[in-house]
C-alpha cells in the first residue's frame, strides 16, 4: 500500500520533470483549452510509460519546486473527459493528498495514469490539437511525434523504486489517526474506522441532529494510512453510514431563495473494500435542481449584476446590499440551473473583487463545485 504524500515527496525530489511526471501549479478544466492541454499531458505520459504508473503532480511552483497547494478537487468524471477524447485511453485517478503546512482546504492534487498498452491518440479535434495526433514526452515537455517502440519502455525500474520508497508504515499511520482525533478539542466530531484490517478512514465534522438523523458540517473525510483527503467542504452537510466492509458519503446541499431554504441530494459516494487489499470508489449524483418563477429571478439576477457593477466600481455597499450580496453566489446557481442569464459566467467575470469577500468567496467556490458536478453528470 502506497503513502500518497510520500509518493509526491519522492517525485519531487525528481526536481526536473521526465518522461514519467510533470508538476503543474494549476490545471483549468472550465475551458477547451485547459483540457486539451490536460489531455495532451494525459496521452504524452500515457505513450511515454505503457507498462507503468505515471503521474502529474498538481499545487507545485514550477520554478522553485515549492509545494503551494490547490483547492480540494472532488471530480469523479475525468475518466469520462479522458475516454471521450482519447483512444485506448488510460486508465487515470485524481486523489487530494494531504500536506500539515498547507492552509485549510488546500492539497496537492495527484493524478495517476496507468496506460493500456496500446498507443494513445486525440479521438477528435479539441482547441488547437487534431483528432488522430500522438503526443509523447520528451523529457518535460509533451509534444507531437511519431512513436517509436523501442523508447517506450524505459521507466519501468525508476518508478518501481519510487512506489517502493513510498510504502507506507504503521508510523505515518498512527501519527496521522493521532492528529485527525485531536480535533476534538476544536469542538468537532471525530471518528475513525478500520476495514478489512488495513484501511482507515477517519472524519470530522460539526453535529446535528434533525429528525432523529445525525448530520455532520465542516466535514473532513480522510483515508489516513494513503493520506488521501476523501471529501472536505465547509457548507454543505452529509450523513455518514458504514458497516463491515463499506463507508459510504450523502451529501446535501442547501439552496433557496431568502429564508425558503431546502436541504437537496446532491451526491452519494461508496467506498467499498474487498479482502485482497483494494477498494473501489463509487459515485452517483442524486440532484433535482429546484425551479422558481421566472419573473422573480430574473429580477433577482438584474440585482445582482446590479450588485456586482458596484463592488466594481468601488461602491460602498449598505447593509441589505451586503445582505444580498452574502447570498449571490446561491441566487446566481439557481439562476444557472433555471437557465436565466450567464450567471456563472457573470461570477467567473468577478472573481478577482469576490476574492475581497471571503465568506462570499468560499460560497463561489462551493457554487462551482455543485455545478461542475451536476454538469458532468447532465
Amino acid at each position: 500500500m502506497i503513502n500518497k504524500r510520500l509518493l509526491v515527496k519522492n517525485l519531487l525530489a525528481h526536481n526536473d520533470e521526465n518522461s514519467f511526471y510533470d508538476k503543474k501549479l494549476k490545471i483549468d478544466l472550465s475551458s477547451k483549452e485547459g483540457k486539451a492541454k490536460f489531455l495532451k499531458h494525459i496521452c504524452a505520459l500515457s505513450n511515454s510509460n505503457p507498462r507503468n504508473n505515471s503521474y502529474i503532480v498538481i499545487g507545485i511552483d514550477d520554478q522553485t519546486n515549492r509545494i503551494e497547494g490547490v483547492d480540494f478537487f472532488d471530480d469523479s468524471k475525468l475518466q469520462n473527459l479522458v475516454n471521450a477524447y482519447l483512444t485506448n485511453a488510460p486508465i487515470i485517478q485524481y486523489e487530494n493528498i494531504l500536506f500539515p503546512h498547507l492552509p485549510t482546504g488546500k492539497v496537492v492534487g495527484l493524478v495517476t495514469i496507468r496506460a493500456q498498452n496500446e498507443l494513445t491518440t486525440l479521438r477528435k479535434n479539441i482547441w488547437k490539437y487534431y483528432g488522430g495526433s500522438v503526443f509523447f514526452r520528451n523529457g518535460s515537455i509533451s509534444t507531437p511525434k511519431t512513436f517509436d517502440i523501442e523508447v517506450r519502455d524505459i521507466n519501468s525500474k525508476i518508478v518501481e523504486q519510487l512506489e517502493k520508497k513510498a510504502s507506507n508504515n504503521i508510523e505515518h499511520t498512527l501519527d496521522s489517526v493521532v492528529e485527525f482525533l485531536a480535533r476534538k478539542n476544536q469542538g468537532l466530531e471525530t471518528h475513525y474506522k478500520v476495514f478489512k484490517e488495513q484501511f482507515v478512514i477517519c472524519w470530522s465534522g460539526k453535529l446535528k441532529i434533525k429528525s432523529g438523523k445525525s448530520y455532520y458540517s465542516r466535514v473532513d473525510i480522510e483515508m489516513v494510512n494513503e493520506q488521501v483527503r476523501l471529501f472536505y467542504s465547509t457548507l454543505d452537510e452529509v450523513q455518514i453510514s458504514f458497516d463491515e466492509d463499506s463507508f459510504s458519503i450523502l451529501e446535501f446541499v442547501e439552496l433557496g431563495i431568502g429564508k425558503q431554504q431546502k436541504h437537496h441530494l446532491l451526491e452519494r459516494q461508496t467506498l467499498r473494500f474487498f479482502p485482497n487489499g483494494t477498494y473501489k470508489l463509487e459515485n452517483k449524483i442524486l440532484f433535482n435542481p429546484p425551479y422558481y418563477d421566472r419573473k422573480l429571478l430574473h429580477h433577482i439576477y438584474n440585482t445582482n449584476l446590479a450588485l456586482l457593477n458596484k463592488i466594481t466600481n468601488g461602491i460602498l455597499l449598505n447593509d441589505q446590499e451586503m445582505k444580498a450580496l452574502n447570498e449571490l453566489p446561491e441566487t446566481m446557481l439557481i439562476c444557472q440551473f433555471n437557465n436565466v442569464g450567464e450567471a456563472i459566467d457573470k461570477m467567473n467575470a468577478h472573481k478577482g473583487l469576490l476574492k475581497s469577500y471571503p465568506e462570499v468567496y468560499k460560497s463561489y467556490k462551493e457554487a462551482l463545485r455543485v455545478l461542475r458536478k451536476v454538469k458532468y453528470h447532465s
